[in-house]
């Protein structure tokens, strides 16, 4: 099923939409590769989710989801950012991601 920024309801819904979309920029395969989170905090709250796909070749892509501002930064496999979206839903962060 493909996501759109508006069927985001939760974290897991826009880790899956993160993962579509980084693979959707390097035509790699759905669920073929690897991503990773870290959880960002400012002041010692959550204020983030940094997503990595770790594709073929060492290839990079990445994802910052800024859950205090409810956005979402996509970058390239060169580490340039391709997108910003603002999520018109607000959607809270789960701080054990």
């Amino acid at each position: 099923m493909t996501l759109t920024p508006g069927d985001l309801r939760s974290a897991e819904d826009v880790r899956q939409f993160i993962q579509q979309e980084l693979c959707e920029k390097e035509n790699l395969v759905l669920n073929q590769f690897p991503i990773s989170e870290t959880v960002l905090h400012k002041r010692g709250q959550v204020c983030g989710i940094q997503y990595v796909l770790h594709g073929p070749r060492s290839v990079k892509l990445g994802a910052v989801w800024a859950c205090d501002t409810n956005v979402i930064y996509l970058y390239d496999a060169a580490g340039q950012r391709y997108e910003k979206l603002q999520l018109r839903q607000r959607i809270l962060a789960d701080a054990a991601a």
